[in-house]
């Protein structure tokens, strides 16, 4: 009998301790982005006390001005990786985009007609490469990267590889900043931002993107119609990436093919820097924007310390090897998102 007893009050303070344990587990495997923000800080505050011209207004405005374009690139595919596919041929197109939008107001369209044309050309190369992978039934990653070559064809066929300008068409976007600090172009990636955070949270669109990413087969079981929805996927992929493609123009004046290189794997890196695994099923739009902003502070800081560009290649790339290690510790802790 005193043997049970001291079983049955022994047992209470272990499951007592074990409560109080789950919530740090939880925090931990839920909460990327805690540890994000976090390296952001250090790094902000480091770089201010190295250089205090970090600070400056004109520096954090162009910060921000850096991060526009990637992050609404990485916004896309956050609903991609997500649901379990990728879309490596958003440089080409990005930069399809960039050429036909300075061709259009140059040959005399209204300049609105000629950014929601801009606009639509990514829409409309996003979703074939959507619709291809599910008629020839192969994966998304292959279809884009045949793509990738065509539609970087297609800019130098139309273009015979001369720069178009847009002639400061755009410059308000750029030149107009909100408090001396953050520029308008910016808030627009903001806008982009919330939409799919309240997509993926709030809609039955959302919640079929972490169903098809987390089991496609039991998604399909449970009568989502998966091949509809992935079309869905794409097509908002390519809308976000065509008004990426507008702001890249706004601040660089001009496009060629090769305007967009190097956004797509920039844009998946910080998707998994966000904490979202490749495999699918988890993620979130908070954890893309503080990889977003991570990189982008990175990238600034180096600069502002005058370190040469190669160590922010390597940088980035050991970051992104971090923030996958840190992942895989996150889904063993059974992170949900």
């Amino acid at each position: 009998m005193p043997e049970l007893t001291e079983q049955i009050v022994a047992q209470p303070m272990v499951e007592g301790e074990a409560k109080r344990k789950v919530p740090w587990r939880t925090l931990i495997a839920n909460n990327q982005w805690l540890l994000l923000v976090f390296m952001t800080v250090v790094m902000a505050v480091v770089t201010g006390i190295l250089n205090p011209n970090f600070w400056r207004a004109d520096n954090l405005s162009s910060l921000f001005q850096q991060i526009t374009v990637l992050g609404l690139v990485a916004t896309g595919a956050t609903i991609l990786i997500i649901s379990g596919n990728f879309d490596i041929s958003v440089d080409s197109y990005v930069g399809l985009s960039c050429c036909v939008m300075p061709m259009m107001i140059n040959h005399g369209w209204p300049t609105p007609i000629a950014v929601v044309g801009g606009i639509l050309i990514c829409v409309a190369c996003s979703t074939f490469n959507g619709v291809a992978s599910i008629v020839f039934s192969a994966p998304s990653f292959i279809i884009s990267l045949a793509t990738l070559t065509a539609y970087e064809g297609i800019s130098l066929q139309i273009t015979n590889g001369v720069i178009q300008n847009s002639f400061g068409h755009f410059v308000d976007l750029t030149d107009v900043n909100v408090f001396s600090v953050i520029p308008l172009i910016f808030l627009i990636t903001v806008v982009g931002y919330v939409a799919m955070h309240c997509l993926l949270k709030y809609t039955l669109v959302g919640r079929h993107v972490y169903a098809i990413g987390d089991n496609r087969d039991a998604a399909y079981r449970a009568g989502i119609k998966v091949k509809k929805n992935l079309v869905i996927f794409f097509a908002i992929n390519g809308l976000l990436c065509g008004v990426a493609a507008w702001l890249l123009l706004a601040r660089v004046g001009g496009g060629l093919p090769t305007t967009g290189q190097g956004l797509a794997l920039q844009g998946i890196g910080a998707v998994v820097i966000g904490g979202a695994p490749i495999t699918g099923g988890k993620g979130s739009v908070v954890g893309t924007f503080c990889g977003v902003l991570l990189l982008g502070t990175i990238a600034n800081a180096l600069n502002v310390l005058n370190v040469s560009p190669y160590y922010q290649q390597i940088a980035v790339g050991s970051l992104i090897i971090v923030a996958v290690a840190f992942t895989a510790l996150r889904l063993r802790l059974g992170a949900t998102r």
